[in-house]
């Protein structure tokens, strides 16, 4: 009869006057080959590396666009039309641009901040910019002509009328 231990790491502990107490676990064999193929692992552990090292350092930051930011956005589906809102902190009106083709919304936006501070003995200036680009696919035909939209306190809101035909195919079911 074999020992199924074998391999066993030993953990020895001295007790006192009793002597030694022996600890054995159960081997388990190591899994090297069955290691499933990932071909891009090594970039993401690199990217979560990165991450690690640099922390939320420039994640926060509305104009450092690519990773960095991307706006929050909300699609409400309303009786007759979708709205669509946009948070874009710190943005001007002409520096945003919007898109309806087919049944894609595409917001773009390109900022700059800068912020100086002068004072007697220092001076400090900073600036970030970056553009972004968000495209949604929208759930209902829009009429693309009559689309609207408003950008006030760093909110955009997007008014898109639902077709003709979409209002017709909804209909609200009973509940009995």
């Amino acid at each position: 009869m074999g020992l199924p231990f074998v391999n066993a790491p030993l953990t020895i502990k001295r007790t006192g006057k009793e002597g030694l107490l022996m600890a054995l676990t159960k081997w388990t064999p190591p899994r090297w080959g069955l290691r499933r193929l990932e071909p891009f692992r090594e970039m993401e552990e690199m990217a979560e590396e990165m991450d690690r090292l640099f922390g939320e350092y420039g994640r926060r930051h509305p104009f450092l666009g690519g990773r960095g930011w991307l706006p929050a956005v909300d699609m409400i589906d309303r009786k007759d039309e979708l709205l669509v809102k946009v948070e874009l902190p710190g943005m001007e009106k002409d520096d945003i641009d919007i898109a309806v083709t087919g049944d894609l919304l595409t917001i773009k936006g390109e900022g700059k901040m800068e912020k100086e501070m002068k004072e007697d003995d220092y001076y400090c200036c900073e600036s970030a910019y970056g553009s972004f680009s968000r495209t949604i696919s929208l759930p209902v035909g829009v009429e693309t002509g009559n689309v609207k939209a408003e950008y006030r306190n760093g909110i955009l809101e997007v008014h898109l009328p639902k077709t003709k035909e979409v209002k017709e195919r909804m209909k609200k079911i009973p509940i009995k």
